[in-house]
C-alpha cells in the first residue's frame, strides 16, 4: 500500500513568477494545496525534503501528512511541474483527501513471472498497458499492481478484468482492455517458415535421390 510520509510546509509566500524564482534560488518549491471544499492555499516547502518524500516506492502516489504551519493535512500530489531543461521540480499541486472516501488515481502495472511456454517457442509477452486507473480509499493505494504472466501461452491475452486487484481497489478502465499479449514475433515466424521450407526442400531432394536410385536398379 502507498507509503505515508510527513512533509513540512509553510504559508505566506508571495505570488508571482519573480517570487517563485526567488524561492527556488533559496532551495524551496512553490506549491498550492486545494480540495475538500476549502480555499486553495499557497505554500512553500524545502526542495530536498520534497524530493525525499516523493522518492519512496509509491512515487507520486505517496500519501502525505502535509504539516502546514502546524496543521496536518492529508494530501496527494495532483500535478508536478518540472523545468523543461534541468528536469527540476518547479511547482507542486497538492490535493486534500478524505481518508474515508474513494479517490481515483493511476497506478503502475508491472509484469512478474516468466512465461516459459512462450519463451520455448521464441515468443514474447507484449505489455500494452503500463498504468491502471483505479478507485480506492487513500489509505489503501497500492504502490503498483503486479500482473503474473507465468501461465501465459502464445495467443493468450490478459485483460483488465482478469487482474488480481488488492481488496478495496476497483479498476475504472475498460475491463476488455488488453494489458499483455503473448505472441510470436514476425522475425521468429519468418525464421520458422524458412526452416520449414528448408525441411521440405530436403525431403523433396531425398525423394528425388531415392527415385533415381530405383531407376538405376531397373
Amino acid at each position: 500500500m502507498a507509503d505515508q510520509v510527513a512533509l513540512q510546509a509553510v504559508t505566506g509566500r508571495e505570488l508571482g513568477s519573480s517570487s517563485s524564482r526567488r524561492l527556488r534560488r533559496e532551495g524551496k518549491i512553490p506549491a498550492v494545496v486545494y480540495g475538500l471544499d476549502s480555499d486553495p492555499t499557497p505554500i512553500s516547502l524545502d526542495y530536498s525534503d520534497a524530493r525525499v518524500a516523493l522518492s519512496t516506492d509509491a512515487g507520486l502516489n505517496a500519501l502525505l501528512n502535509l504539516d502546514i504551519d502546524g496543521k496536518t493535512e492529508l494530501c496527494l500530489v495532483k500535478e508536478l511541474q518540472r523545468h523543461v531543461v534541468r528536469d527540476e521540480v518547479t511547482h507542486i499541486d497538492f490535493i486534500r483527501v478524505d481518508p474515508n472516501a474513494d479517490f481515483e488515481l493511476e497506478v503502475p502495472l508491472v509484469l512478474v513471472g516468466e512465461a516459459r511456454a512462450v519463451a520455448n517457442v521464441s515468443g514474447m509477452v507484449d505489455q500494452a498497458m503500463f498504468a491502471l486507473m483505479i478507485t480506492t480509499k487513500p489509505t489503501s493505494i497500492p504502490n503498483e499492481i503486479e500482473v503474473d504472466i507465468s501461465d501465459m501461452e502464445v495467443g493468450d491475452t490478459i485483460r483488465v478484468d482478469m487482474l488480481n486487484l488488492p481488496d478495496g481497489v476497483v479498476a475504472t478502465d475498460d475491463p476488455e482492455t488488453a494489458v499483455a499479449t503473448a505472441l510470436v514475433t514476425r522475425s521468429t515466424l519468418e525464421a520458422m517458415r524458412a526452416e520449414d521450407a528448408e525441411g521440405e526442400e530436403g525431403e523433396e531432394g531425398a525423394e528425388g535421390e531415392a527415385a533415381g536410385d530405383s531407376d538405376s536398379d531397373d
